[in-house]
């Protein structure tokens, strides 16, 4: 039966979300009004009167309308009936998934922190199946489940339907060539890396200890973001000494930013840029509005250290990441794409997969400390490939297929 979301729940969580950025559009073009008045008043008559400050007051007046109006709508809204309880087993309807997973990525972190409905709690799925761990009728949800559990964690802005790309499935294609059991781990990729990998070690004990059958294996298969996310679960199960680090079988990077992804570095340098100008600090400001989850791609920050207390926007933030090494309790694998013909070639070096570079992807570093090491068998590149088109590659299903047999 799928899952009916009623339209005004999800039309008080836009509607929150929209006067929260009708607020921070205001509070930013306070800010820059004054900055370019700064800017223009003559040095002799600084400190005199405030920068805009006749300005400053209008704009807090509309502040406050905005934030009593948005209040108000959203109380009447709370007064309408609670929607039922979601049946066990139910479907997502996939075109909302898609458009909240995208919405979570860009701005999850300030859902969460606000309480909004439209903010993704981390949980799994079976064929697209809602299962709830320690829930009657969940073990029928899974049907024949093997005594591999193959975890499957999405990539920013993602939700599980986008495991299925022109015609291909992984998990799907791995169950029957690899005898294991896919689920799919949906989650907020707003959030930093560090609290989904919390997370996501604790729903893997939950799952483990109300699997149907006797769990032999356990295997992780994380797509950009996602092996972040695998990587931090990992890290989190070691230090809570976790039981079920001891199925790990074997864990999957497809095009996983290990050593951070250039696009985020390029808005970063463009934020600090923009901020230096009083005629574009407006811009730069905006851009912070991006996720914590987002800026923790720049640089592959998986654990909490890497920015409990730092500016995640300060210009040299996460350069000074810890260096990780790979667990001993899981064999792991790379996979990198390209689109280029061969690496190195010029294509290769200007655009790697479109988001990932290769050598980030496996995770190599100059520094000995960083470096991964992994073994050739370990990695595959596959050329004239994008990053999406990691999802559909059947060299890359065939390579998993034989890691995950072994």
């Amino acid at each position: 039966m799928p899952l009916v979301f009623p339209w005004y729940r999800d039309l008080q969580a836009a509607l929150g979300l929209g006067f929260d950025g009708i607020d921070r559009m205001l509070a930013l073009l306070e800010e820059s009004h004054a900055g370019i008045a700064e800017a223009l008043t003559p040095i002799w008559f600084r400190g005199v009167l405030p920068p805009a400050a006749f300005a400053r007051l209008a704009y807090r007046l509309a502040r406050d309308i905005n934030g009593a109006v948005g209040q108000g709508l959203g109380r009447g809204l709370a007064l309408l009936p609670a929607p039922a309880a979601a049946p066990d087993g139910s479907l997502d309807l996939p075109g909302r998934a898609i458009t909240v997973a995208a919405l979570n990525g860009v701005v999850g972190d300030h859902l969460e922190a606000r309480g909004n409905p439209l903010a993704i709690p981390m949980h799994v799925r079976h064929r697209g199946r809602l299962l709830r761990p320690g829930v009657a009728g969940t073990a029928g949800i899974l049907g024949d489940a093997a005594d591999h559990l193959l975890l499957m964690v999405h990539g920013l802005c993602m939700a599980d339907v986008f495991w299925h790309r022109q015609g291909h499935h992984h998990g799907r294609f791995l169950a029957r060539e690899a005898g294991v059991t896919p689920v799919s781990v949906v989650y907020n990729t707003g959030r930093h890396v560090s609290a989904n990998g919390a997370d996501l070690s604790a729903l893997i004990d939950d799952l483990v200890r109300d699997w149907p059958v006797p769990l032999r294996r356990l295997s992780i298969l994380g797509y950009s973001m996602g092996g972040l996310v695998t990587r931090a679960a990992i890290v989190a199960g070691r230090r809570q000494g976790a039981s079920w680090l001891s199925l790990g079988a074997h864990a999957i990077y497809l095009g996983t930013p290990h050593h951070g992804a250039p696009l985020e570095r390029g808005a970063h340098q463009l934020q600090a840029m923009a901020e230096l100008n009083p005629f574009l600090a407006s811009l730069g400001r905006l851009t912070r509005v991006r996720s914590a989850g987002i800026t923790d791609l720049r640089h592959g920050n998986i654990v909490e250290e890497d920015w409990r207390g730092r500016d995640r926007f300060h210009r040299t933030a996460g350069r000074k990441r810890r260096p990780l090494p790979l667990d001993p309790a899981f064999r792991h694998h790379a996979v990198a794409g390209t689109l280029g013909l061969a690496p190195g070639d010029m294509t290769d070096r200007m655009l790697g997969d479109g988001l990932v570079p290769i050598d980030s992807a496996f995770g190599r570093h100059a520094d000995a400390a960083y470096d991964f090491g992994l073994a050739a068998a370990d990695r595959l590149l596959v050329t004239q490939t994008g990053h999406l088109d990691l999802l559909s590659s059947m060299a890359v299903a065939d390579a998993m297929a034989k890691w995950l047999k072994s």
